[in-house]
């Protein structure tokens, strides 16, 4: 009897993994296969968790589970503020224009620097420029009151506007050392040319946002950008 009783006991035990060998040996590889702690390993997760991009062989990203999905760059009342504004033309015609100016500009300076002549060209090419910025500087700000309700700082662009910031203040001191002769010429033109380097750099960040809104707009859409793919 009491050896019924003790195999009665066995056979109803909450555990089978206990008695059963082959059951606990199947488990060990899992453990086994696990990988080991590396830098690289840990880097691509700091990657990962930084970079929401929707494929995997970019910047280190190797995986696709913890995308962040960012709100979109307009509300679909933003938008169509945007799409009935007339500001949007006026920048849509002035941004090229400016670049235009800032191209014929840019080469007139370097060939002053280079030559040391063409002076006055290259001055009244910066002054032009800077009346060009501006002028869309000053759109740009009823544009984003008319479509975001802000002259300036709109969160959908707001590290471009702090960035402009830089680029006025670098073309006005341009304009002060003109008009206060500080430094040489040459010392003048290459304010110009630290200036433009910043023009640059914010043209690329509204280029980059024009970019996301034409994605957000798309039929596939984006789901980094808040939209379903």
């Amino acid at each position: 009897m009491t050896g019924d009783w003790t195999m009665q006991l066995q056979n109803a035990s909450p555990h089978p993994a206990a008695r059963s060998p082959s059951a606990t040996h199947s488990r060990r590889p899992a453990r086994a296969t696990q990988a080991p702690w590396t830098i690289a390993a840990a880097f691509d997760n700091w990657i990962d968790r930084i970079a929401a991009v929707p494929w995997q062989a970019h910047a280190g990203a190797s995986t696709l589970r913890r995308r962040r999905v960012r709100a979109p760059l307009y509300t679909p009342q933003e938008r169509e503020r945007r799409d009935k504004s007339i500001w949007t033309l006026v920048q849509g015609i002035l941004a090229p224009l400016q670049f235009a100016i800032f191209a014929v500009s840019l080469w007139l300076v370097l060939n002053y620097l280079a030559t040391g002549e063409g002076y006055a060209a290259a001055n009244a090419s910066i002054l032009l420029k800077t009346v060009a910025l501006i002028t869309i500087m000053v759109t740009g700000s009823i544009w984003e009151k008319v479509v975001f309700g802000k002259w300036l700082f709109a969160p959908a662009f707001f590290w471009e506007d702090v960035f402009s910031m830089a680029v006025i203040g670098l073309h006005a001191a341009y304009v002060f050392a003109l008009v206060f002769h500080w430094g040489t010429p040459q010392d003048q033109m290459w304010i110009a040319i630290a200036a433009y380097a910043t023009y640059v750099i914010n043209a690329g960040q509204f280029l980059w946002k024009l970019r996301e809104a034409r994605l957000e707009a798309s039929p596939c859409g984006d789901p980094a950008l808040g939209r379903p793919a």
